[in-house]
Formats: structure tokens, C-alpha cells, sequence
């Protein structure tokens, strides 16, 4: 069975067979990926224009780097100039509390929404907790699709567990850092 970095370069020689390979070992994670990270705006759209860069960058695949890290980046890339093109859903701070609120009838249909918590988040902390928590990435991996230093990793995702505890228990005050 080929790497997905061997699936690569075939893909950069053109290799259709490699790439639908490497399209179902990678479209469910990268699907959930943007569907978690944009709150599941856009996200088929996304997903599809991932696979274009893919296969229009594929001949410039770096073979040190993991061939996962390269996908994650050009998924989070793409959402990240979406973001800044569409207007953003507004987010009244005043709501984000009730937005986290517990659920009277329940944790079934509560479920702690995660998708409004995380959406309460700024965008770097959103990312960090996203690819570490849905996605088992480790800081260094977190911290190579981000482009960041692992401590910058570190901090971003501890300030963001601090302000999930805090909108999950109603105090939207805290946490904010």
C-alpha cells in the first residue's frame, strides 16, 4: 500500500487512480476538519477547492513533510481566506452565554453545542482546538499546518480550554484571553 507522500507524487505525475486513493483516505477528515473549524458553512466548497489546490500543487509536495500536515494546511488556508471574504455570521457577545447555556430538556438535545462554543472562539484558538481535539494532531504537527512555534500552540490552545469552561458554564466574562 503506497504513503499518501508516494500518492502524492503520483498525483503530481498525473496519476488519477493515486489521487482518488488519496481523495477517500482524506475527504472524510478533511470534511470534518472544515465542517467543525467554518461551523459548517460552505463546507463542500471548500472541500472541493482543497482537492483542486491538491492536485494543482502537488508537483511543489515538499517528501520531508508529512503528507498530512501539507493537507490540514491547505484545508485551514482555504477557510481562513473564506473567512475574511464572507461576511461573518454575527456573534452578539451578549448571547454567547445563552448560546452555551445549558439545555433544560436535556443533554440529548443539548449536547453542549459545540459547534456555537467553538464558534465563540477567535479563529487561532478555534484552529488549535480543532486540530487537536477532533483531530488528534500533537503540538508539533498542530504547530507545523499553523506555521506557528509549538509554545504559541501551547498557549493558544489553554487560553481557549479556559474560555470553553467558562462559556460551558454561562460566564462569558472569563476566559476571554
Amino acid at each position: 500500500m503506497a504513503t499518501d507522500e508516494e500518492l502524492i507524487a503520483a498525483v503530481a505525475a498525473g496519476d488519477d487512480v493515486a489521487l482518488t486513493t488519496l481523495y477517500r483516505r482524506w475527504e472524510r477528515p478533511l470534511h470534518a476538519f472544515l465542517a467543525r473549524y467554518t461551523g459548517g458553512r460552505d463546507v463542500d466548497d471548500l472541500v472541493q477547492e482543497t482537492w483542486l489546490r491538491v492536485v494543482r500543487s502537488a508537483s511543489r509536495f515538499d517528501v520531508r513533510r508529512r503528507a498530512s500536515t501539507w493537507l490540514f494546511q491547505i484545508a485551514l488556508n482555504l477557510a481562513r481566506d473564506h473567512h475574511r471574504r464572507a461576511p461573518a455570521e454575527p456573534v452578539d457577545p451578549e448571547r454567547v452565554a445563552e448560546l452555551a447555556a445549558p439545555d433544560p430538556l436535556g443533554p440529548v438535545r443539548a449536547g453542549l453545542d459545540v459547534a456555537r462554543l467553538l464558534a465563540a472562539l477567535p479563529e487561532p484558538q478555534r484552529a488549535v482546538v480543532v486540530l487537536r481535539h477532533f483531530h488528534d494532531l500533537g503540538e508539533d504537527e498542530i504547530a507545523a499546518v499553523l506555521d506557528v512555534p509549538r509554545g504559541t500552540v501551547k498557549s493558544r490552545l489553554h487560553h481557549a480550554m479556559a474560555k470553553l469552561v467558562a462559556l460551558a458554564r454561562g460566564d462569558a466574562t472569563e476566559g476571554a484571553s
